[in-house]
């Protein structure tokens, strides 16, 4: 009896030594590339929400701009005009003081005495003489402020002319910076939505590895506690060692059953999840409106023209919002809902929503002005 206690002393020890050694055996992964891959995306979300406002704010500077352009233009054609129509009077008035002098220069002086001597008293003779000089003088200056007037239309027009082209140089300038910013945007997109790939990608690596490292773990420990078992037989002078080393063998082959299962349905729930999370953050949350992005995305999958899988699908470049908004990325790691997730497994397994069953895009119905099926707030359309 006192044997068979150091005996079981024994393999205790054993047992404890040999699954010591084996877990001090296993690797240790840090998580420094997901935390340095979710810091970049971080990073180019920020820098993307920035390029996207100073997008904004130059648009809104070119509409005014182009409001003033216009503006600018309205005033030079009324000018253009008033300039037309004071140099029309201002001919005028020189063509009625030309026909003046002429007649004055035909008929001379007589006709000029004829009219004061004809006056009829020393007042009359008064008057005639001046509204002679009166004439002359309205002639002198009608022509002259005509003179000041076209001159005074003419460097306003030239004003609103050097105003106009300030104005289009500042709109060239604008359009130029918006289109710089609009490719940065892009690139800055497409940066980040392949740093998500990459991070989806690590994230599934890593829980893959620890699917491995676990199954590994349990058959290691089987197989410890196996050898202990196997030894305290042996030394309890028990003749059992075959059946010992059958029971580890079937424990082993069973573990590594288990783990091919997990590993296979834990393909198939990323996808159902990265779906219920898409649909969850561009559609309504009722199973219709659900339906029809669920749909849109699928006829992606199973078009020539786009990724075949729902991760290429979603994280195509510049495809869907919530990607590199960080919406998507929130809902994953809160975890979809229920709807969300029925919606979606409904989709992988063939549903579809009838009235959109050949469309390949939509858009939120508010902001355009396209034509379609609009379904819980969004427009579906067949193509670009």
């Amino acid at each position: 009896m006192a044997f068979y206690k150091k005996s079981k002393l024994h393999t205790g020890t054993a047992l404890i030594c040999s699954l010591a050694i084996v877990f001090s055996a296993l690797p240790v992964y840090a998580t420094d590339t997901i935390d340095n891959l979710q810091n970049q995306t971080s990073a180019l979300e920020n820098e993307l929400k920035g390029i996207n406002q100073d997008i904004l704010t130059l648009s809104e500077k070119i509409s005014d701009t182009e409001m003033q352009v216009e503006i600018l233009n309205s005033d030079i054609d009324k000018t253009q005009d008033d300039l037309e129509k004071a140099q029309k009077n201002e001919d005028q008035q020189y063509e009625d003081m030309k026909s003046r002098i002429k007649y004055m220069y035909e008929h001379g002086s007589a006709t000029m005495l004829e009219m004061l001597f004809s006056a009829e008293n020393m007042s009359d003779f008064l008057n005639k003489a001046d509204f002679i000089e009166n004439l002359s003088n309205y002639d002198r200056k009608a022509l002259n402020d005509l003179k000041d007037v076209h001159q005074q239309i003419a460097d306003q027009k030239a004003d609103l002319e050097a105003q106009q082209a300030s104005m289009k140089d500042l709109q060239n300038q604008l359009q130029t910076q918006q289109t710089q910013l609009q490719a940065k945007a892009a690139a800055t997109s497409t940066n980040l939505n392949e740093v998500n790939a990459k991070l989806q990608k690590a994230k599934e690596e890593e829980a893959a590895r620890q699917a491995e490292e676990a199954r590994k773990q349990a058959e290691a420990a089987a197989k410890a506690e196996a050898a202990a078992k196997a030894e305290a037989a042996a030394s309890s002078n028990k003749q059992n060692s075959s059946s010992s080393s059958s029971n580890s063998s079937s424990g082993s082959s069973s573990s590594s059953g288990g783990s091919n299962s997990s590993g296979g349905s834990t393909v198939a729930s990323d996808d159902v999840t990265l779906l219920a999370a898409i649909l969850q953050c561009e559609a309504r949350y009722d199973y219709e409106s659900m339906l029809a992005v669920a749909t849109v995305i699928m006829n992606r999958v199973n078009s020539g023209r786009f990724p075949n899988s729902i991760s290429g699908v979603v994280y195509a470049s510049g495809q869907f919002a919530p990607v590199w908004t960080g919406s998507l990325d929130r809902v994953l790691k809160a975890g979809p809902r229920s709807l969300s997730i029925q919606v979606a497994q409904d989709a992988i397994n063939g549903a579809r929503h009838s009235s959109v069953s050949d469309c390949y895009y939509f858009l939120y119905a508010a902001s355009t002005n396209r034509t379609g099926v609009v379904i819980g707030g969004n427009v579906f359309f067949t193509s670009w």
